[in-house]
């Protein structure tokens, strides 16, 4: 059985998991209006990981016998001045949520919960892999503005996402 403090806690992650779904799927949006579908192709894949996300928390509650309680997710923002802010801004976020995992982490740990500890280890894996997704494309986009070239074909790469099976 979950501690409350625990469930409150995962209650508190899928609400911050559903709303980072929100904010991809809303930088998905933008760079639609932005006639740049890969980037928003991306985007909504990002949008749909975080989703599956919020899940794991979701079902990992009722596998434990908790109680989801869900609630109300912030308006995300809508616009950005480049993209090369907007993946600023994701890379922000990323680093935000890795903060959130690991205070979560904590907290199991503090309250002997073991169970919750070991699953906890597949999102602080996670993290890294999502910070390094998202420096890794701020980078990217550094050297475009250098050379003012290549926004089109970093377009074209990121809209591969989920095609290569």
């Amino acid at each position: 059985m979950l501690s409350k403090a625990v469930q409150d806690a995962i209650n508190e992650q899928i609400k911050n998991e559903l709303y980072s779904a929100y904010l991809y799927l809303s930088m998905s949006a933008h760079f639609e209006a932005n006639n740049l579908p890969g980037f928003a192709r991306w985007m909504r894949l990002q949008a749909q990981e975080e989703q599956g996300h919020a899940l794991k928390f979701f079902d990992y509650m009722h596998d434990r016998g908790g109680m989801v309680k869900l609630q109300a997710i912030d308006q995300p923002p809508a616009e950005w001045k480049s993209s090369l802010a907007l993946f600023e801004q994701v890379l922000e976020h990323e680093q935000l949520v890795t903060g959130m995992i690991h205070r979560l982490y904590e907290l199991a740990a503090k309250e002997n919960d073991y169970a919750t500890g070991i699953m906890l280890q597949w999102f602080i894996t996670e993290q890294v892999e999502e910070e390094k997704n998202a420096a890794q494309i701020i980078d990217t986009l550094k050297l475009i503005d250098a050379h003012g070239t290549a926004v089109l074909m970093l377009d074209k790469q990121l809209g591969k996402r989920g095609k290569e099976d």
